[in-house]
C-alpha cells in the first residue's frame, strides 16, 4: 500500500505530458489563427514551447477581465478551466510546431 502511495503521484505526472505527436485538444486547432506556430517578433506571440502555467495563468486573466484584449477575452470565456489546462499543455510540449529536421 505504501508503494502505491508513493507512485500515484508520479504516475500522475508521466500522465500529464503530453506525448510530441498527440492530437491538439478542443480548441486548440483555433490558436494557430492568430498564434504563429514559431517565434516572430509581432504582436501576437507563438504558443509553442511557453510554459503551460504562464499559459493558463494568461487565459485566467483574459476570462476575468484583468487582462484586456478585444478578441482573447471573449475567446478564454469560451473554455473551462480543464480545457483550458489540456490547450497550456499541448502548447508547452511542443503543440503545432514545426517538424525539426
Amino acid at each position: 500500500m505504501r508503494l502505491l502511495s508513493l507512485m500515484l503521484p508520479a504516475l500522475g505526472l508521466l500522465t500529464s505530458a503530453v506525448p510530441a505527436d498527440a492530437a491538439p485538444p478542443r480548441g486548440a486547432a483555433s490558436c494557430s489563427g492568430c498564434h504563429p506556430r514559431t517565434a516572430t517578433s509581432g504582436p501576437v506571440p507563438s504558443l509553442n514551447g511557453q510554459p503551460a502555467d504562464k499559459i493558463v495563468t494568461d487565459m485566467a486573466a483574459f476570462r476575468s477581465g484583468e487582462r484586456r484584449s478585444t478578441v482573447m477575452t471573449r475567446i478564454a470565456k469560451g473554455f473551462t478551466d480543464e480545457e483550458i489546462r489540456a490547450i497550456a499543455d499541448y502548447f508547452a510540449a511542443g503543440g503545432n510546431a514545426p517538424a525539426q529536421p
